[in-house]
């Protein structure tokens, strides 16, 4: 199982304390796409996903068929224009030669979801209003699942797709749907999720068998886990593409920086029980502060 290991760039903790919010921020066009020194591990790990485990990570119904062609040319065309070295077009041929890949367009050689998936780090959801106004998720390619199961997900609107998550229902249910009804074409927005896991792997649809979490192993064995959420409409057919992109760093690396470890510990002291709970933390929470807090009383910022 693939472990990208890299440091983390973003620290969503950094706020404050933990709010049910939607957090959403404006995204430069240009941003949209991210890619850094694990781009060839990732896309390593999506093909052997797609290839092995296709049935849990992968899913286009009909209605999403023409969003997934567009999403893909949308995508393509970014990649040229951002990271013009990395993507060369010539003709009906796309090569990525960060990986030494060529495709012909013209050619049905993958689902245009799945190119698209191939193509970055990024996972990618599509959402489609239905009659009733309700955005529902009609496609995805998710490789790299935070302790969510796809196949839970298939054609359900976000209210039902988030009902495990505590406090959405009652606080953010109403707001995200309208927001999804106002998204302007020419306005993206992003924003960002964490977790603590105990496991590195990319492909984390359920929680997996692990040891138990003290302060002795806690810098070894827990990984902050930080989602990098991308929102923008596609302008033909008025689909969402919604983007995932899994950032993860294990926590002696936090430790390394005494603030942050001691920002970090506060929220996951903040965190309401229920909250904790859903996010797997209520029987290992009380270790991991006390390594945090232990590195952010040590000169050194390690412990």
């Amino acid at each position: 199982m693939l472990s990208a290991m890299s440091r983390c760039p973003y620290l969503p903790f950094s706020d404050g304390p933990h709010r049910m919010a939607m957090g959403l921020l404006t995204l430069k066009p240009e941003d949209w796409i991210e890619i850094d020194e694990d781009y060839v591990e990732y896309l390593t790990e999506k093909r052997r996903l797609l290839a092995d485990r296709r049935e849990e990570v992968f899913w286009v119904s009909r209605p999403a068929e023409e969003a997934c062609v567009e999403l893909r040319d949308v995508l393509i065309e970014h990649l040229k224009a951002r990271f013009p070295v990395s993507f060369r077009q010539r003709g009906t041929e796309l090569t990525n030669l960060l990986t030494e890949e060529t495709w012909n367009l013209l050619v049905a050689e993958l689902p245009p979801l799945e190119l698209a998936s191939r193509l970055v780090q990024e996972d990618f959801c599509v959402l489609q209003a239905d009659s009733e106004g309700r955005y529902r998720l009609t496609a995805a390619s998710v490789c790299f699942p935070t302790r969510w199961i796809l196949g839970e997900k298939l054609g359900r609107p976000m209210l039902e797709i988030h009902a495990p998550v505590p406090g959405y229902a009652e606080t953010l249910g109403r707001p995200v749907d309208r927001f999804f009804s106002l998204l302007k074409v020419d306005k993206p927005v992003w924003r960002l999720n964490w977790s603590l896991t105990d496991s590195p792997n990319l492909f984390q649809p359920t929680r997996p068998a692990s040891v138990k979490i003290t302060l002795e192993n806690a810098g070894q064995n827990v990984y902050l886990r930080v989602e990098r959420q991308t929102l923008r409409r596609l302008p033909v057919s008025g689909a969402i593409a919604f983007g995932i992109r899994i950032y993860q760093t294990p926590l002696a690396r936090i430790a390394e920086h005494p603030e942050t470890a001691a920002r970090l510990a506060a929220a996951i002291r903040a965190m309401p029980a229920e909250t904790l709970s859903y996010k797997s933390l209520d029987d290992s929470a009380p270790a991991i502060i006390d390594f945090l807090m232990g590195a952010a009383l040590s000169p050194t910022g390690t412990v």
